[in-house]
């Protein structure tokens, strides 16, 4: 059964060409077609399930990494399979298999149709086909193919050379390229048939200085869905400049003072605190299950005037966007929180059906391998009118803070610790020094509430995020403009 509209809209076409791909991949080689997916979904759906899907991927990746001037490591990998679930009320049976074939497929369907073993059995209607209705937001391309060997040992081997020409304290330079080619294909019980082809791409850098036996280090790097192309000289610059800078400026950091003060956070990567304090508590299977510090609070103030807080996976190219979820749903931009109101929480298909709402596209997975749940894909606060200098002249004392590195949170009660890698002491609205050691600890709804001026500088972050939950790790992205919080603890050495 081959689905080919007469009359296709440049997107309804994309979506096609997509699904082409995936078929290519993922049917064809193994004497499937949408046939046997159809027949594998009705045989769990003999039991009444409430839902059901399959899910096809393919995935091609590829790691360099240089160190002491050479690339010391690389790695190649493909990998394949399909994953079958079934889901009945507040119950998820799941099986997957490395082996794409009608056995395997049919033993899978099989296999977890016995959730509702119990339930009465009887005769399906095989629903008809329908194509999902998915966005066009990135290029369908081989990111790996897009540079041979050769210009990808060369590529590391500049980034390092302008690493150590920036200053004669760089001692040590480490880099890393990411690849990936990702092809998955969502078959739903409602007939719903849906395809991405999902470039990756990272570049990072690492950077260790030296002086006067103290060694500090400074990490920049950022990617997305395109090729390789896109890291130019002009992009290798400034990861370079970043990364130096930081490693510098924390060899002259001071130990950080500790106790309750004014917070400045920066614009773009800071936004991982509001990914982590705040993201994961508006995720519904936490609120559904009343667990999340957020849980039944629609409709009530959470925050602060002028804070707004969206996620949106359909940003173009970002590292954090899918044309679909992983399970066949567009990916949409939806308002978390608006002007300080709680409007809604994060959703996939299960919880969303079992909460009475629509699912947000936001149904994501790590692999064939692993079931779907709701999490962020680029989450992020909107802009203000505070001039980000006028923020910071704003401060008596107390600390600004540029960047940061590992943090974790309680979802229960909000809580949070997160470590800054960059951070600065500021004295009657100026920056007096850098600061090392700093964490901030707070509660992430208190936290919201305690906001007093947004800046005008809103900023993602330069694509290099990883979010982890029960397991599994997707990509995400995170941004907000310079923000100034009251009261927040800090954690120092001084």
């Amino acid at each position: 059964m081959t689905l080919h509209p007469p009359h296709a809209t440049p997107r309804r076409a994309a979506t096609r060409q997509r699904i082409d791909i995936a078929r290519e991949l993922l049917l064809t080689p193994f004497g499937l077609d949408e046939g046997h997916l159809a027949r594998a979904l009705a045989e769990i759906r003999a039991h009444q399930v409430d839902d059901a899907d399959l899910y096809f991927q393919y995935t091609r990746s590829e790691g360099w990494g240089l160190e002491e001037g050479i690339v010391k490591t690389g790695s190649f990998s493909i990998e394949q399979g399909v994953g079958v679930r079934a889901v009945s009320g507040e119950k998820t049976a799941f099986a997957y298999s490395d082996d794409i074939c009608e056995a395997a497929l049919l033993d899978a369907a099989r296999t977890v149709r016995s959730i509702c073993a119990a339930a009465q059995a009887g005769r399906v209607r095989v629903a008809r086909p329908k194509l999902a209705a998915g966005r066009s937001l990135y290029p369908g391309v081989d990111p790996i193919a897009s540079l041979d060997s050769t210009a990808k040992v060369a590529l590391l081997e500049k980034l390092e050379r302008r690493a150590r020409a920036k200053d004669p304290r760089v001692t040590q330079v480490m880099a890393g390229l990411a690849s990936e080619y990702d092809v998955v294909l969502v078959a739903r019980a409602d007939g719903t048939l849906a395809a991405d082809v999902r470039p990756l791409v990272r570049l990072s850098v690492t950077v260790i200085a030296e002086q006067g036996g103290r060694r500090e280090q400074g990490f920049a790097g950022g990617g997305g869905r395109f090729d390789l192309s896109c890291f130019d000289d002009a992009q290798i610059d400034r990861y370079v400049d970043d990364a130096v800078q930081a490693a510098l400026t924390n060899l002259q950091a001071r130990p950080a003072p500790a106790g309750e003060m004014t917070v400045v956070l920066g614009p773009g990567w800071p936004g991982i605190l509001l990914h982590e304090a705040i993201g994961h508590g508006l995720e519904g299977d936490f609120n559904r299950k009343g667990s999340s510090a957020f849980s039944g609070r629609v409709g009530q103030r959470v925050a602060a005037r002028g804070v707004t807080v969206l996620d949106d996976g359909s940003i173009a190219e970002r590292r954090g966007s899918l044309n679909i979820d992983d399970e066949g749903h567009a990916s949409q931009s939806n308002v978390l929180i608006e002007d300080g109101i709680l409007k809604g929480y994060l959703q996939d298909t299960l919880n969303a059906r079992l909460m009475g709402v629509a699912p947000t596209g936001n149904g994501r997975r790590e692999s064939y391998a692993h079931i779907p749940m709701p999490r962020m894909t680029n989450t992020y606060m909107r802009g203000g009118d505070r001039d980000p200098a006028e923020i910071i002249a704003s401060i008596k004392k107390g600390l600004y803070a540029s960047n940061f590195g590992g943090g974790q949170v309680d979802i229960t009660s909000g809580k949070f610790v997160f470590s800054a890698s960059e951070a600065y002491w500021v004295e009657n609205g100026k920056i007096e020094y850098p600061v090392k050691g700093a964490s901030i600890i707070g509660s992430g709804p208190e936290a919201l509430k305690k906001v007093s001026m947004i800046g005008n500088d809103m900023r993602l972050d330069s694509g290099v995020g990883t979010c982890g939950k029960e397991g599994q790790s997707v990509p995400v992205g995170v941004g907000q403009p310079t923000l100034r919080i009251e009261g927040l603890t800090v954690g120092g050495t001084a």
